[in-house]
């Protein structure tokens, strides 16, 4: 997180907002960059009013839509053979393992996992290549995607900018605790939003898995 502030404090603000938009909308292509961190990380300058933070959720949401849309198209282009070749590239976080439970979720949910899918990391990167892959209608894709993306990027963004103000003016003679205490709730915050998305999947899944066992069970041969 440090290493990645230091990086967006070097360059003109105008230029960090591109650098965030083009790290986002480079993972949302489907290549596993931190696109997270850096959308934490520009929050947490906007704070200190190196940034500003509505440039910040526009280029982050912008960032997000462009690259899922890219994606797509990618992945409608090359298909699920695109997708295998990412994995032996990208073996840690886009094997065979990632690549079968984002598929089993994605035809499980369609849009709604494109949705969701914002807020959770694997689903994050495999979105767009993968509706392509499937043939998923574009304007659903779209729809999806970019509601998703602007609540994703700038509810994220707002809710750190918030956080870390109230901190800095709480602890204003303490510049540095409000720093720590910044970052810390822009991870913690992170790490909820995505445990929260997980665990709505998870459970949905659940449910579908009970009621097609319900199902195959009426309708399997009477004894």
């Amino acid at each position: 997180m440090e290493t990645v502030q230091h990086w967006l404090t070097s360059v003109p603000p105008g230029l960090m907002y591109v650098i965030v938009a083009l790290v986002i909308g480079v993972e949302s292509m489907g290549i596993p960059v931190p696109g997270e961190i850096a959308l934490v990380a520009a929050s947490l300058l906007a704070v200190s009013g190196y940034a500003d933070i509505w440039w910040v959720a526009v280029a982050a949401s912008l960032g997000a839509i462009i690259g899922d849309s890219i994606g797509y198209w990618i992945g409608h282009r090359g298909g699920r053979p695109f997708l295998e070749r990412l994995g032996r590239r990208f073996p840690r976080h886009m094997g065979p393992i990632q690549l079968a439970k984002a598929e089993q979720t994605f035809q499980r949910w369609g849009v709604a996992a494109i949705f969701f899918g914002r807020f959770i990391a694997l689903l994050r990167i495999f979105a767009g290549p993968l509706a392509g892959a499937l043939r998923v209608p574009y304007w659903k894709f779209l729809a999806a995607n970019a509601s998703g993306g602007v609540i994703w990027a700038s509810g994220t963004a707002v809710l750190i900018y918030y956080i870390g103000k109230a901190a800095e003016t709480w602890l204003s003679r303490f510049s540095w605790i409000a720093l720590v205490l910044a970052i810390v709730a822009g991870v913690v915050t992170t790490l909820i939003i995505r445990r929260r998305a997980r665990r709505e999947f998870a459970d949905a899944i659940d449910d579908s898995d009970q009621a097609e066992a319900a199902v195959s069970g009426r309708g399997g041969p009477a004894t």
